[in-house]
């Protein structure tokens, strides 16, 4: 029998039940993957608290990797038995099997665990096209502000940029998380809860601030990014780990250097297949010469959901979390 987190109102991790559920066979486009890790991301918790609307009851979780079971009518990419990992809607990859969408789904190359998938799928592939689509015009020798820089995306993104010659100044709130993001190629680190960080990133830009800041917090940090940006710099507001990011008042943005500010989701930049498996062919051939290291530095049982939310949302987790299925 086939079980399942769901929640049927909105609130704090309590919410989260895990129950029995009616899996069923595929229909016209779809296939039922049976799970084998799945993902924790902090985005799972705006659906938990209704920040991010979804009809109730409803399944949680948008990432998991796993073996195809069973293939329904027209589809023709996959077959039972391929090995495969997704991010994206529908909800319900805390789950120990589903049935969905073959079209999200995206190959995984035999040399990556299906562990390693779940933990890094949406991580890779939201640092995929945040260096190589968000701002082409960054080039090697260039210096980023990224905040949160000991998170997954944060361990995954100091990775990659070091790779791209890019040099990435990071803020955590504690030096045992500097000390982590430093040893994954993070330049310079900015502990934000003794340092004043537009202070700082301008000693270490002489002066002149950062052409692009990576925000993955939101409110607590909308207006400090701001400041840290050069002239006509870009503030890439990613996420909204601390809420959603204030109204934006134009004005402010040319008093400040003709600034822009954009508020991407992942979603937008996978939606045309040939795109999103360029960005994942990139991700999968770091992971796999070793070039990317994926940090799981948290691992749960899928009935554990309640207690991992809580973990998350205290800010203690470093790098990735995964369930184990």
């Amino acid at each position: 029998m086939a079980h399942a987190i769901r929640f049927h109102e909105t609130g704090g991790p309590e919410v989260l039940k895990w129950e029995t559920v009616e899996v069923g066979e595929p229909g016209p486009g779809e296939v039922r993957i049976r799970h084998e890790a799945v993902g924790l991301n902090f985005a799972d918790t705006y659906f938990r608290t209704g920040l991010y609307p979804a009809p109730l009851p409803a399944g949680m979780g948008v990432e998991a990797a796993g073996v195809i079971e069973a293939v329904g009518p027209d589809v023709t990419d996959v077959r039972e038995g391929d090995r495969v990992t997704y991010t994206g809607s529908p909800l319900g990859a805390y789950s120990t099997e589903r049935v969905m969408p073959a079209a999200h789904l995206i190959a995984l190359p035999d040399d990556i665990s299906f562990e390693t998938a779940a933990a890094m799928t949406m991580r890779g592939l939201t640092t995929s096209y945040l260096l190589r689509r968000i701002a082409p015009t960054l080039k090697a020798g260039d210096t980023v502000l990224l905040h949160a820089a000991a998170g997954g995306v944060g361990l995954i993104f100091c990775q990659w940029a070091k790779i791209l010659g890019i040099n990435v100044i990071g803020t955590t709130s504690t030096d045992e998380k500097a000390e982590v993001a430093k040893a994954h190629g993070c330049s310079e680190v900015i502990v934000y809860t003794r340092e004043d960080v537009p202070s700082r990133v301008r000693e270490l830009t002489d002066g002149v601030g950062v052409p692009v800041v990576y925000d993955s917090i939101g409110a607590s940090t909308f207006q400090s990014s701001l400041d840290c940006l050069a002239r006509r710099g870009l503030l890439v507001a990613f996420g909204t780990a601390s809420g959603p990011i204030p109204p934006i008042n134009a004005m402010d943005l040319a008093v400040k250097g003709s600034l822009y500010v954009t508020r991407p989701a992942l979603a937008d930049y996978i939606a045309d297949p040939a795109e999103r498996a360029e960005l994942a062919n990139e991700l999968f051939e770091h992971v796999a010469t070793g070039r990317i290291e994926i940090d799981i530095n948290q691992r749960y049982k899928l009935d554990e959901a309640e207690q991992a939310h809580r973990d998350l949302e205290a800010g203690t987790s470093i790098g990735s979390s995964v369930f184990s299925v």
